[in-house]
């Protein structure tokens, strides 16, 4: 473990009886959208129960925030079945955190970080949203909007990219701006300056990117380069739209439903293929046959009630 990250504090120790939790007013509109904002402090403390955790937090510190980033990981499925199902994705904090407490589902990008970054901002800390565009094939760079991340400030000082939407990624906050390698359970992480845009699409003067451009580095792989303007949700919908619509992108052409495991695992379910992957690395998969048995990892492995087995949109 780096020694500049904190350990992790028992969970136990997180939720004292006699501390209260500060929910934050809701930030002033900026009158560039209509989101209806996060609700009040039952909805709090029933998506705490989602996570795990029960009773009044603790102010909203680092080890808070690792503990609220590592149990939503283990909690909340990254999945794409609004996708296939035909669902509408709103990018509301009401509506996101409601599919995420209520109806116990997961999400990708825009829903698992929306809804985070309400429950953090409810519960005090400084949350920013970032756009980001992935890296595919060839090094080169997604589309606008392609992906939302949150930079989190807690009060004892520093800040965090928090990310709980991008399926395989770290399972801790990473230090924001931090020089050298960053050791995580799920790699080795770096934020570097980002360079010149591969292709040199989006470039500035001289075929620069913008100098406050921050590339997320993963055992020496570059996974997503951050624009540093914040957002909000509504800046986001021609991201979601395109990526729950459009036959390029890669979540109408498959199925995905995956979650962090206990033991710092993973396990996925990509259409019928159901895959285990242990912390070790090791690895193994079987084909699901029947209804019933697709059905059945879905509610056990998941949580997710479905009244049907999806089918690919794109195949459709």
């Amino acid at each position: 473990m780096n020694p500049a990250q904190p350990k992790d504090e028992p969970a136990r120790n997180l939720v004292p009886q006699d501390a209260a939790r500060p929910v934050a007013a809701p930030p002033p509109d900026d009158g560039r959208h209509q989101d209806v904002r996060f609700p009040d402090a039952r909805s709090v403390e029933a998506y705490l129960h989602r996570l795990g955790l029960e009773g009044p937090l603790p102010p909203p510190t680092v080890g808070i925030l690792r503990e609220l980033h590592l149990r939503h990981l283990r909690a909340v499925p990254f999945e794409n079945l609004s996708v296939h199902f035909g669902e509408e994705i709103v990018l509301e904090e009401r509506r996101l955190v409601a599919k995420v407490v209520e109806a116990r589902r997961g999400g990708f990008c825009y829903e698992l970080n929306g809804a985070f970054g309400a429950l953090l901002t409810a519960l005090g800390f400084e949350v920013t949203l970032l756009a980001a565009r992935v890296y595919g094939e060839e090094g080169r760079l997604g589309v606008p909007y392609d992906h939302l991340a949150l930079l989190v400030r807690t009060v004892d000082g520093g800040q965090w990219l928090a990310d709980v939407g991008f399926g395989a990624h770290s399972h801790h906050p990473l230090r924001w701006r931090q020089d050298g390698e960053q050791a995580d359970p799920g790699g080795t992480f770096r934020i570097v300056e980002a360079g010149p845009e591969p292709g040199g699409a989006g470039a500035g003067a001289g075929g620069v990117t913008q100098p406050r451009d921050m590339d997320v580095v993963r055992d020496g792989t570059r996974v997503y380069r951050l624009e540093m303007r914040p957002r909000v949700l509504a800046d986001f919908v021609a991201g979601a739209w395109w990526h729950s619509t459009s036959p390029e992108s890669h979540f109408t052409r498959s199925l995905i439903c995956s979650r962090l495991t206990e033991d710092g695992g993973r396990i996925t379910l990509s259409g019928r293929r159901f895959k285990t992957t242990s912390a070790d690395g090791t690895s193994g998969e079987r084909e699901l046959e029947a209804d019933v048995e697709v059905l059945g990892v879905y509610r056990e492995r998941f949580g997710i009630e479905l009244e049907r087995v999806p089918t690919v949109l794109a195949r459709r």
